[in-house]
């Protein structure tokens, strides 16, 4: 029915079953004196480069669908969820990600498409389309209806609908709404989708983190937003450590527009050290954009936005000799891995190694280097370098839409358990899981730690089985 699905819909996940989540091995900086400074901010993930944060809290806006598969039908709910921002604001969304689960109470970051499957679908952009020409940011029914050729449209026909047309772009599903009228505005909307560009994040730092000396100015931090302004947040120990963040005259900066460049200012006697600013605001996230959880529930898109809380951070590093680091990560599902860039603002090379490979940052340069993953491996790694300098970097790889332990089966998360034709079809094919899964057992894991060894950097992998596990293919 969806010929030109084909590549979407045939891939797969590993059979393999997932695995589990990467346990931290401590590391030990063995050459070079630990100062008084305190150790970098060591808490930020690759894929939470700012934006909204969220709390996934269910289904509130939905009607039935159903999947065809080789192994028969399987209904399920279909339509809005809805997320609860932190410190304040409302998000609705639809899901991207037809076969995982939906975990109740998920904590969600927004996110840019390359961290999701929607970086390699060429049809991402038809998605959004989709979002900005159907419910709920068309909320005149009628004039929807009109348009679709489905008189009589409710909400719970117009939110089913447009899940349904997302499904067909998004994971390349063979799916259909249950009601004749949802199923009417899904046909429409496939059919009348058109690619539109990737919407700018709500509120994100570039790049979010810089080093130097002492005595400089570190940056510039430049501020990308839609909202009118951001508030910036001075380091939390500004008072005693003399940190400021200034603009590029030096002058204090306590907010910033959109383009605007900020700086950290660091005291020419300070010793080595660390120190983080962060930048907030109130505004509606783009329609658009992506959401993800490390706790490996479904990824979702933005449908709708109240005003809501955003914010992002940047970390900076100085030292008066020798290599100054500055890391950063985001996950690149283009790769099947994790980029770290480093950047060595310093007057000595910075080397490390990674996966085997040797990596040298010359004084003055930056280099990107990426780390290989499976899908849904969990990773936990920490970078210690000189002058008790820290970073760590954990997530979860989500970049596929196809449920690694269960094959095809289809689980989404409702609130309440929506009542639909029945408790199994005629052939014995059980409704959907609804409420949270307990599907995702987490089984292997990994341990990766990054030790400063004499000017060097050495990336440490290994596998470890859970008890009673036995051995893997």
């Amino acid at each position: 029915m969806f010929s030109s699905f084909s590549a979407l819909s045939g891939r797969r996940r590993a059979p393999a079953a997932r695995l589990a989540a990467a346990t931290m091995v401590s590391g030990l900086a063995v050459t070079g004196t630990l100062l008084t400074a305190g150790p970098a901010v060591a808490d930020a993930t690759p894929q939470q480069q700012g934006g909204a944060t969220a709390t996934i809290g269910g289904l509130k806006t939905y009607g039935a669908a159903v999947v065809h598969g080789d192994d028969g039908d399987q209904q399920l709910s279909a339509g809005l969820f809805e997320m609860s921002v932190d410190n304040g604001g409302t998000l609705q969304t639809y899901s991207v990600d037809l076969h995982n689960p939906t975990q109740k109470d998920a904590k969600y970051q927004e996110t840019s498409w390359s961290g999701t499957s929607l970086g390699g679908n060429k049809d991402a952009g038809r998605i959004r389309w989709i979002l900005q020409n159907s419910y709920p940011q068309v909320n005149d029914l009628a004039t929807l209806a009109a348009r679709a050729g489905a008189a009589g449209l409710t909400e719970q026909d117009a939110a089913a609908g447009t899940q349904v047309a997302i499904w067909r772009y998004s994971d390349g599903a063979d799916v259909d709404a249950m009601d004749p009228r949802a199923e009417k505005l899904a046909d429409y909307l496939e059919k009348s989708a058109r690619n539109l560009a990737e919407p700018h994040a709500s509120l994100t730092l570039d790049p979010p983190a810089v080093s130097g000396h002492p005595g400089e100015r570190l940056g510039p931090v430049t501020v990308h937003t839609d909202a009118d302004s951001v508030t910036v947040i001075p380091p939390a120990d500004a008072a005693t450590s003399g940190v400021r963040v200034v603009d590029q005259d030096g002058e204090a900066v306590t907010s910033a527009v959109d383009g605007g460049q900020v700086f950290f200012e660091v005291p020419e006697d300070a010793p080595d050290g660390s120190a983080a600013l962060s930048v907030q605001a109130s505004t509606s996230v783009p329609v658009g954009r992506a959401f993800t959880s490390d706790s490996r529930s479904q990824t979702q898109i933005l449908a709708g936005s109240s005003e809501s809380t955003v914010s992002a951070t940047a970390t900076a590093n100085w030292a008066a000799t020798g290599p100054v680091p500055a890391l950063s990560a985001r996950k690149n599902c283009a790769q099947d891995g994790v980029d770290i860039t480093a950047t060595n603002k310093g007057d000595e090379a910075f080397t490390f190694e990674l996966m085997g490979f040797e990596h040298t940052i010359e004084a003055g340069e930056s280099r990107t280097v990426t780390i290989p993953l499976q899908e849904d491996q969990p990773y936990d790694f920490t970078i210690l370098g000189p002058n008790s300098f820290e970073q760590r970097f954990a997530g979860v790889l989500d970049c596929e839409t196809q449920g690694s332990a269960g094959g095809d089966e289809v689980q989404t998360l409702s609130e309440p358990s929506p009542a639909l034709a029945g408790d199994t079809s005629a052939d014995g094919v059980n409704l959907a899981e609804t409420g949270s899964s307990s599907a995702t057992p987490m089984i292997a894991g990994i341990a990766i730690v990054l030790l400063v060894i004499g000017g060097g950097v050495v990336l440490l992998v290994g596998k470890k089985e859970p008890h009673g596990a036995g051995p893997r293919e």
